[in-house]
């Protein structure tokens, strides 16, 4: 999503470029391997955060990370020695200015990385686990014209964390504690979906202020932010899910942060650096990226909040504006859930439950899934069709739903709609799933 944007910012000007970040460069200055022989994890120091590629390559298998914009200082990193599927480890400084690490491997593994910032005993770290098994890490063929997609990418934001409990429900429960328990298991789903991969914007309790979490989810190019959150409030009657997007007000004050840092920013919009351009053709950019993005997270929420509402009594009916701060990048959709209300002893108690987090979960899996096979970002393997058939897109029916809606809505015939469920004539009943042709045809 975030370069379907970046192409309608160039359609629009038609003379732009992409630019880098004008950030400074990162030093890789330290390498080293811990954990067991079955899941070793190779962590990396560096004095500032670094975005990052991971992919893998085979014949012979090995995992690469490229660190952009980051220069590896040969004079102070020792090469570890070999340690479970670990062969060997090897450096270097590339011409485009990036470092690459390369773990050659004994087997194929799985493999995934995530930042952690500098805290008080160890400055900033990138952190590769590595996993053996025969589930392999992404691939990417080292041949160009074998690549025809790339996956979508799911950022998973565990809301709260270290020194930041959020709210505490009556039993003592944490919403960070419960946050991260759901984010990882949809991270788990995400990563299930063909096409798909998630990353964690934290995967531990540390804290992350709210613009670094906007930060992570852009150095990793994520197609969609989802922050997870539970609910509170001073009635502890009030129950069920909420989904927000950005309101308006939200997206006008970010504007004019935006527009008033833009010399001194490292931050893109939609792939487009906006330092250099005066300050009407700026403002015009940055309009057309936050409308698009707002657009999307909108038909996202709508999914998402549609298939919450099959798990039971959802707090609003329709898609919430507000304007929290994780909501506002401008060149990444984005969408807050609030699952429940911690503060509903009820409540709390299912947000324990770790059936319920799995339903929570597969609810937003489903959403997500549902957007992006009827909305799919040119250049990823959904849009290419090398998925497979994957899993089928469903609609829960929620009060005021009709056929003819349904339909228009994901743009698909009313009477390929009523063929492909067996349906006769226009009843319909609430919590009944529907399944969506692909196609008008189907």
């Amino acid at each position: 999503m975030q370069r379907k944007i970046s192409r309608l910012v160039i359609l629009a000007t038609g003379f732009l470029a992409f630019a880098a970040s004008a950030g400074p460069r990162s030093e890789l200055f330290g390498l080293h391997l811990s954990g067991d022989a079955a899941n070793p994890r190779l962590v990396m120091d560096l004095n500032t955060p670094a975005s990052h590629t991971l992919f893998a390559l085979e014949n012979p298998p090995r995992i690469v990370v490229d660190l952009h914009d980051t220069h590896v200082n040969m004079g102070a990193v020792r090469m570890p020695g070999s340690q479970g599927p670990v062969a060997r480890i090897r450096t270097a400084n590339r011409d485009n200015g990036d470092a690459r690490v390369v773990l050659d491997l004994s087997a194929p593994a799985k493999a995934r990385s995530f930042l952690v910032p500098a805290d008080g005993n160890a400055g900033h770290r990138l952190i590769v686990d590595i996993g053996s098994g025969k589930k392999k890490a992404p691939i990417v063929s080292a041949t160009p014209a074998a690549i025809r997609g790339r996956d979508l990418v799911i950022a998973i934001d565990a809301g709260h964390g270290g020194k930041d409990p959020g709210a505490t429900g009556r039993s003592g429960t944490r919403e960070k504690d419960v946050a991260l328990q759901i984010a990882r298991r949809l991270a788990k789903q995400i990563d299930a979906e063909p096409g798909m991969r998630s990353y964690l914007t934290r995967d531990g309790d540390y804290f992350l202020s709210l613009r670094q979490r906007i930060q992570r989810a852009r150095q990793n190019r994520a197609d969609l932010f989802v922050s997870i959150h539970a609910d509170a409030f001073k009635n502890r009657k009030a129950r069920g899910s909420s989904v927000y997007v950005l309101s308006p007000r939200g997206a006008t004050d970010e504007a004019a942060r935006w527009l008033a840092e833009r010399e001194n920013s490292a931050d893109l919009v939609g792939g487009v650096s906006l330092d250099d351009k005066d300050a009407m053709l700026a403002s015009v950019l940055l309009d057309l990226s936050q409308s698009a993005a707002i657009d999307a997270s909108t038909h996202v929420a709508d999914q998402v909040l549609t298939h919450l509402s099959g798990l039971g009594r959802v707090h609003r009916k329709s898609v919430q504006k507000a304007g929290f701060v994780v909501l506002k990048s401008p060149d990444i959709p984005s969408i807050l859930i609030e699952t429940a209300f911690i503060s509903n002893p009820s409540e709390e108690k299912l947000l324990r439950n770790r059936k319920h987090q799995e339903r929570l979960a597969s609810a937003i899996t489903r959403g997500v899934r549902n957007y992006f096979i009827t909305n799919p970002p040119p250049g990823t393997l959904l849009a290419s069709g090398q998925t497979g058939s994957g899993g089928p897109v469903e609609h829960v029916i929620v009060r005021g739903d009709t056929l003819s809606d349904i339909a228009s809505r994901y743009s698909v015939s009313l009477r390929a709609l009523r063929r492909h469920n067996g349906i006769k004539g226009d009843r319909i009943r609430i919590g009944q799933v529907l399944q969506i042709p692909r196609s008008a045809g189907s």
